[in-house]
């Protein structure tokens, strides 16, 4: 079985290592990896192929930025002159960013069937471009993996629970392979010239870098937390910034990480504070509460018991958030057992 792999983003290349890595050592499957360059620069796409042993990439198209059509449209026709080449038997796009949009696009218009790792995920805010992504992907997919039981009754409620497989999460997988490695080595994944004690911060989501006063609430409540806070700043969000932005001088502004140190500084904080939907479950799945900077979450099996607590960006909410004591109850096996990369080769061959 000849197998095109899809991937555009840093969340993807981490679902792709552990899938990718499953399906190489299968010697019936030949998998082509093709990165279509929408992230781009060292920290945000080579650290993660040199530090999760992802195989470099058979195809990149360079893409790059750029609008959501220039972007979208661009790499379709990069990704159809692929699969014409190498005519697959199936292509995996993974997630809801652009890439996985066009890489589901491209081979339907071609019929090559297509697995969508991670479907069924809703915000219900159709303002988000990766709501978008994700309804159009699920609906022209052929085998839809679901990571959770509500993503596969949200695809029920479709009308696609046929195509639907509960695989569990991928990204669950990962943080159990990659924390041995952590605990075996920890100051190799250690960020230097950070607080003893912080909370870990992210904004990326278009709905906070494109909106100002969102920013700007979101800062404002930085102002007021009693916590040094570390952020690994998203290029886009870093150019936004510069010359709006007063930043906190309890805020440590630092350059994007790669997987293996975010998981040490996801390990080594307080809280996180996110609008991240795979830092949100990692914090889960590690056992840290956290602060969804959304007024949504698509991963409502992290709400239960505080463990994440979604705030908007809110100043008073967000310092409420911070300030309510840590949870203590168990955290729910609703992510599947660490075996979803297996479930899926598994789903994959049977075919």
């Amino acid at each position: 079985m000849k197998i095109v792999s899809i991937v555009g983003a840093r969340p993807q290349f981490i679902k792709a290592a552990t899938v990718s890595r499953k399906l190489r050592a299968n010697p019936s499957i030949r998998e082509l990896l093709l990165h279509t360059g929408q992230h781009y620069d060292e920290n945000m796409s080579d650290v993660f192929f040199r530090e999760l042993n992802i195989p470099q990439p058979d195809f990149n198209l360079g893409i790059g930025s750029g609008s959501h059509a220039v972007q979208t449209g661009l790499m379709l026709q990069g990704i159809e002159t692929v699969l014409l080449r190498e005519k697959p038997d199936m292509t995996l796009v993974y997630g809801d960013t652009n890439s996985t949009l066009a890489g589901a696009l491209a081979s339907t218009k071609l019929h090559i069937p297509v697995a969508h790792i991670e479907s069924g995920l809703r915000s219900f805010n159709r303002r988000m471009p990766e709501e978008i992504n994700r309804i159009v992907t699920d609906r022209i997919s052929d085998i839809l993996f679901a990571p959770t039981q509500t993503a596969v009754h949200n695809l029920d409620h479709e009308g696609l629970v046929n195509n639907t497989c509960f695989s569990g999460d991928v990204m669950y997988d990962s943080v159990l392979y990659y924390q041995s490695r952590l605990l075996n080595d920890p100051d190799q994944y250690q960020t230097p010239c950070i607080p003893e004690k912080y909370l870990l911060a992210t904004i990326h989501r278009a709905e906070n870098t494109d909106d100002l006063s969102n920013l700007k609430r979101i800062f404002s409540a930085f102002s007021r937390l009693p916590f040094e806070i570390v952020l690994p700043i998203h290029p886009r969000t870093k150019k936004i910034l510069t010359g709006t932005i007063e930043i906190p001088s309890r805020v440590h502004i630092i350059e994007p990480v790669g997987y293996l140190q975010m998981l040490k500084l996801t390990f080594d904080s307080l809280k996180v504070l996110t609008d991240s939907g795979g830092l949100q479950k990692e914090a889960y799945f590690i056992g840290k509460q956290c602060i969804t900077l959304r007024t949504e979450t698509e991963w409502i099996e992290t709400l239960h018991d505080n463990w994440n607590i979604v705030t908007g960006t809110d100043p008073d909410l967000i310092v409420k958030a911070v300030n309510m004591a840590t949870p203590d109850a168990p955290r729910k096996k609703d992510f599947g057992d660490g075996h979803s990369a297996d479930i899926i080769e598994k789903k994959l061959l049977s075919l």
